[in-house]
């Protein structure tokens, strides 16, 4: 208990020194270290090993199992696998403390959450709101059975509930805030349908980003901005797609050509690569740095894909498959800077019962973006 009780210390002081805990949210702070991470991992953790996920477990190495528990702000802990994808974890520390943030709970607030699966985040929601306020649902039934018995251990209070959180709490008395801590494509309508007028709604948005939403006085609609720029596991039953390395496989024909932008701003700006997320939605972009050089892989997940890389001169693009990502990359950059470059924070999401888009500076005049197969809706 000693080791993870430093630990647990030493990831306190990390989230302080890199001024990771909300100030406008005083609360969160002191409601994660009451409830620390490790009363709600399982004795079973995974990691990478750099060709699949391996299991670590508590009881033949408790070391390493804590060294998951508390990694760094920026790391999540992985506590399912299945068929060799992670199917659940705890939260990277700075993003639930972020999400909380985002959420603006006071308490006396009835909340819904949506993805229990530790039970971690629903504690402290009910931390915060009050007993017998918090309602989280769970998609699998064993970790709906484990969520609640960690409940049940750190002071109860919270109803758990097996089923699709697509569909809320059907019947149930609707809330004033909603949060879910996996990745949605498009918000469910269910979501707002069951929160109050003037309620919030946070939510991560696809492979990239978090959005916190206000429901219309009417109830029609519900808007607000990005809150940030983290990567969730999507909804259960997401196609995922193909790794880029299963694409580049099945797809070897190759085209060389320069590339004309600067991949060390793809590689840095956070704002550009949201940008790309809403423009070209099916691009996935991948970058690092070795030597000074950047390399950005780009795949679409089914057909396509591309890799580019620094040099001298400028930057060479190779190219495979069915489509040219390369140039729908540089000409959705091209649409970024006409649209005015917009910074991370100054995108937004409108969510109707018929469409859901994304919009840049304001939600009404501002250039926007539908978010459905026939994208785009508009640009100004």
């Amino acid at each position: 208990m000693d080791h993870l009780s430093d630990l647990q210390a030493r990831l306190q002081r990390t989230m302080e020194a890199r001024g990771l805990w909300p100030a406008d949210s005083p609360w969160v702070r002191p409601a994660m270290e009451s409830f620390p991470r490790h009363l709600f991992a399982p004795d079973r953790l995974w990691t990478w090993n750099g060709h699949a996920y391996v299991p670590v477990d508590r009881a033949t190495d408790s070391k390493a199992w804590a060294e998951l528990v508390y990694g760094d702000p920026a790391e999540s802990t992985i506590t399912q696998v299945s068929d060799g994808l992670p199917t659940s974890s705890l939260s990277c520390e700075d993003v639930v403390a972020d999400m909380l943030d985002s959420l603006m709970l006071e308490p006396g607030q009835p909340t819904l959450e949506l993805g229990a699966a530790t039970g971690r985040n629903a504690r402290l929601l009910a931390e915060r709101a009050g007993p017998d306020l918090v309602t989280t649902v769970e998609y699998d039934p064993q970790l709906a059975a484990a969520a609640a018995a960690n409940l049940a251990a750190t002071g109860g209070a919270v109803e758990v509930v097996t089923g699709d959180g697509a569909l809320g709490v059907p019947g149930a008395q609707r809330a004033l805030r909603v949060i879910s801590t996996y990745a949605v494509d498009e918000v469910p309508w269910a979501w707002v349908e069951q929160t109050l007028p003037g309620g919030r709604i946070v939510t991560p948005w696809g492979r990239l980003g978090h959005v916190a939403l206000t429901v219309a006085p009417d109830n029609k609609s519900a808007k607000g901005w990005i809150q940030g720029l983290a990567t969730f596991m999507p909804a259960r039953g997401t196609d995922q797609g193909l790794t880029w390395e299963q694409v580049r496989h099945a797809h070897q024909g190759t085209e060389e050509g320069p590339f004309a932008r600067d991949l060390r701003v793809l590689h840095q700006d956070a704002s550009l690569l949201f940008a790309l997320r809403v423009i070209a939605p099916d691009i996935r972009v991948r970058t690092s740095v070795a030597d000074g050089a950047v390399t950005a892989w780009l795949h679409d997940g089914r057909t396509s894909w591309a890799v580019v890389t620094s040099n001298e001169g400028g930057a060479l693009a190779q190219v495979g498959g069915a489509r040219h990502l390369a140039a729908e990359l540089e000409a959705a950059w091209d649409e970024w800077e006409h649209a005015g470059a917009p910074g991370l924070y100054d995108f937004g999401m409108t969510r109707t019962k018929d469409a859901q888009y994304i919009w840049a500076l304001d939600a009404e005049t501002g250039p926007r973006w539908s978010t459905a197969d026939d994208r785009p809706l508009r640009v100004a």
